[in-house]
């Protein structure tokens, strides 16, 4: 569950242009000729998020652009027809830069979904680790961790994944110098300043506090991820294992 393995948050593996923007306006790198990278200023905050939803929004009815898709404080565009040359790529970053600098932070309204999670035993083998990590106590990381309600800032890493804003960074934790290779679905992490659930079983390098039997992803619905960006998550505290 490595936030960093989603597209929209890959930096650009092919040549990015040779027009950079101050890094206050934001950058842009090529994703190889399919698709660009925009990544807002600033640090990673809800307000900035809301405006990648509004650019995503206005991008995607642009008829070069084939999918907007937002990532944390990102938004990489697949190219329905890629630009021909470089006069046109400048002319395609121009109109991202000021798309994003008319953007309007755009507040979804989508919905609250209750998580029920058993926190620490087997379904959380981690938590030991945060508790060395934060000096604090079992009962303190799991009160602060069920207190916030958690904003779906976007989907990505693997299909039904969400990435939450909003973590106390009280109980903000380094991510694992050595991955897990599996840990299975919804088991619930921390990793760094971010907390998320796994959609799915797969490698991850969070540390896992406790699980819940949420489905988030079905591919017999639609549509097939139980989140959408704009949802609200809140942690239920269904018991503590120590």
């Amino acid at each position: 569950m490595n936030p960093q393995a989603t597209a929209p948050k890959t930096r650009a593996t092919g040549k990015a242009s040779s027009a950079q923007p101050a890094p206050s306006a934001g950058t842009i790198s090529l994703l190889g000729t399919t698709a660009l990278l925009f990544e807002a200023p600033g640090d990673m905050a809800l307000a900035s998020q809301q405006r990648i939803w509004a650019l995503a929004r206005e991008a995607q009815d642009w008829p070069e652009v084939r999918e907007a898709v937002p990532g944390m404080n990102n938004l990489m565009l697949t190219f329905e027809r890629p630009p021909r040359d470089a006069k046109a790529l400048a002319a395609l970053e121009t109109r991202v830069h000021a798309a994003w600098d008319a953007a309007v932070a755009l507040p979804l309204q989508g919905r609250v979904v209750e998580l029920p999670v058993v926190y620490g035993g087997e379904g959380g083998p981690h938590m030991a680790d945060v508790v060395s990590y934060t000096g604090l106590s079992v009962e303190e990381i799991v009160e602060l961790h069920s207190a916030p309600t958690y904003p779906v800032y976007a989907l990505g890493s693997h299909p039904g994944y969400c990435y939450l804003g909003g973590m106390d960074p009280r109980i903000a934790t380094p991510r694992r110098k050595v991955p897990v290779l599996s840990i299975p679905g919804g088991a619930v992490s921390i990793g760094g300043a971010q907390t998320g659930v796994s959609a799915s079983a797969g490698p991850s390098g969070w540390n896992t506090i406790g699980s819940t039997s949420m489905c988030f992803f079905d591919p017999a619905q639609d549509p097939p991820a139980l989140l959408q960006p704009g949802d609200m998550i809140r942690f239920r505290v269904e018991g503590i294992i120590r």
